[in-house]
């Protein structure tokens, strides 16, 4: 993917980017190109990972920033503007300005297709973005123009990936004064986010003790006689703005009293835990105090930390709402049934239009033909081959590699 087009001579504005140093290495690249280049913060944690020459910091209330988003755009002649996620409020306001004038959006997420890309897509991604999903645009593809291109491992660092959010959360927490109208779409307390953090460590090794045997177990004893639920963070945009759960614990609730009235009564329900989500939720206790309620305790497994390709290659079939794993599901050919709204929830990839309660019984696996134009269209026009932490993408890295 290389839609961007030329930064030279271009004015470019950057908001938020991942916590870290990607978006200044990104203004630094565009800046190379021989693009001006602006960055807008709304807390230290921005300042500090935003270059100095053109940093500019927002004091003002949520209800002066659409005017003043407006007013910098037309001020400063904004071409391009580059942001991280769009349903946080600075994010969407700033996009809905954007439109309104003419200039380009390019917004970047975690990848559709993970481990090693990452997301970016003009004017908005998840059930924002543009990707189409009627199946006919797909039929009508020809698969040959999708050569596979050589994917590099992109070696995210995990331990990058805590200091930056530690830096980030305690700077924007410890000087919150600077910037006292500003709000986050977490609470910026860096003891908190501390606790989760050790939390978050100790019940990493601790899974790993405590579920070393299970992933075998599972495969042994419930080999394609289980449904696999992957949970998503508790506090998912994807949840939030794309589905009509008000929770995690809602939804897990629909999906296994849904379980206990209409699956076969042989099978096993196993529901995943989110990675991300280790240190701040544990939904075991509740979830073994529903299954005791729905009389289902022996079929129902709640587990954390086991290899997530394991459980799509060996399950019956997989329910989410809109999680990225519903892509790594249908790349394995597991019938995948989406209760929110999806990118991928095409006819013939999901079972669309299927009720929970049919799904049990009258899944359908999707079409692999169909599955590898979807793949192949969504990679190479949503995805970089990168990552935020560790290996940055070649198609940001445009300039000729200067010489020995």
């Amino acid at each position: 993917m290389n839609n961007i087009g030329e930064m030279k001579n271009k004015t470019i504005l950057f908001l938020q980017g991942p916590m870290g140093g990607f978006f200044k290495r990104l203004d630094h690249q565009f800046s190379q190109e021989g693009a001006l280049t602006y960055k807008i913060g709304f807390n230290a944690g921005d300042s500090f990972f935003s270059a100095k020459n053109n940093y500019i910091p927002y004091r003002g209330t949520k209800k002066s920033w659409g005017n003043y988003i407006h007013n910098f755009l037309l001020e400063n002649s904004i071409d391009k503007i580059f942001l991280f996620g769009d349903c946080r409020f600075y994010q969407r306001v700033a996009i809905e300005k954007s439109k309104k004038l003419n200039i380009e959006i390019f917004v970047f997420e975690e990848g559709y297709i993970r481990p090693d890309f990452i997301t970016l897509e003009r004017y908005g991604v998840n059930d924002f973005s543009h990707v189409p999903r009627d199946r006919k645009f797909y039929d009508l593809l020809d698969i040959s123009q999708f050569k596979e291109k050589k994917i590099y491992n992109v070696n995210t660092n995990y331990y990058r990936i805590g200091w930056s959010a530690a830096i980030y959360y305690i700077l924007a927490s410890l000087f919150w004064f600077r910037y006292p109208h500003y709000e986050h779409h977490r609470k910026l307390n860096f003891v908190t986010e501390a606790f989760y953090a050790t939390r978050n460590a100790v019940r990493k090794y601790k899974y790993k003790f405590t579920e070393r045997k299970l992933l075998a177990k599972i495969l042994e004893q419930y080999k394609n006689n289980y449904y696999f639920v992957p949970l998503q963070t508790y506090d998912d945009f994807q949840v939030k703005e794309h589905s009509s759960f008000f929770s995690m614990e809602s939804f897990i609730e629909i999906v296994m009293r849904s379980f206990a009235n209409f699956a076969p009564a042989e099978t096993q329900l196993v529901i995943k835990h989110h990675p991300m989500d280790r240190g701040r939720k544990d939904y075991t206790e509740w979830i073994k105090r529903l299954s005791a309620e729905l009389e289902i305790e022996d079929r129902v497994i709640s587990m954390h930390d086991l290899h997530l390709p394991s459980c799509l290659k060996n399950t019956i079939g997989t329910i989410t709402i809109n999680s990225t794993v519903g892509t790594s599901s249908l790349y394995h050919h597991a019938p995948t049934l989406v209760l929110g709204n999806a990118i991928y929830d095409i006819e013939g990839l999901t079972c669309q239009n299927m009720s929970l309660d049919k799904f049990w019984k009258e899944y359908k696996v999707p079409e692999e033909e169909l599955f590898k134009k979807f793949r192949g269209y969504l990679i190479e026009n949503t995805q970089l081959n990168g990552s935020f932490y560790g290996r940055f993408p070649d198609e940001l890295r445009r300039l000729p590699k200067e010489k020995p």
